[in-house]
């Protein structure tokens, strides 16, 4: 229920208790520079449980912390781990941080397909945290870059195949 409190959603997630947002309280928050201030820090809160830091805070930019070996280890482990970072990613594009969705699915699409340290994380990662993406086109590069690094290239089910030896 903590996460249910830090990074609410107009949805219903796994837990039914949890209070959906509506649409009012999502635009209060926004402008609330007090309740932006606490997201933040608890995005970073959760990114650091992760292994990740928030390198800038104006483009969303991320980085593997100093500790990432041991949290990925964690990440690996434990796939309800999967299920918050859906629920963060969801929550950052509500509460308006589409470039911190963008730089989160690829830190993840980096890790799992290109520097395969995060293997059990990759079909959620593929399956989910990358249509949590709100611009269709930045969702559009984040899927090329999957295509490009997925293997074998011929089994990628996320896109079709033809418009994505075209795109540019």
């Amino acid at each position: 229920s903590f996460l249910f409190r830090l990074f609410p959603l107009r949805e219903h997630g796994m837990n039914w208790h949890a209070k959906q947002l509506t649409c009012q309280e999502i635009q209060a928050f926004r402008k609330s520079k007090e309740v932006m201030d606490r997201f933040l820090r608890a995005y970073k809160l959760m990114l650091g449980f992760y292994g990740i830091n928030l390198v800038n805070e104006e483009t969303g930019e991320l980085e593997r912390a100093e500790n990432w070996r041991e949290r990925f280890e964690n990440l690996n482990r434990f796939s309800h781990n999967n299920l918050r970072i859906t629920r963060i990613l969801k929550c950052l594009g509500e509460m308006g941080y589409e470039d911190y969705q963008v730089h989160l699915v690829k830190f993840f699409l980096t890790e799992t397909l290109v520097e395969e340290t995060l293997p059990n994380v990759k079909r959620s990662a593929l399956d989910y945290f990358l249509f949590t993406v709100r611009s269709k086109e930045k969702r559009r590069e984040l899927i090329h870059y999957a295509w490009q690094h997925f293997k074998p290239q011929s089994s990628f089910v996320w896109g079709p195949h033809d418009k994505l030896q075209k795109y540019r």
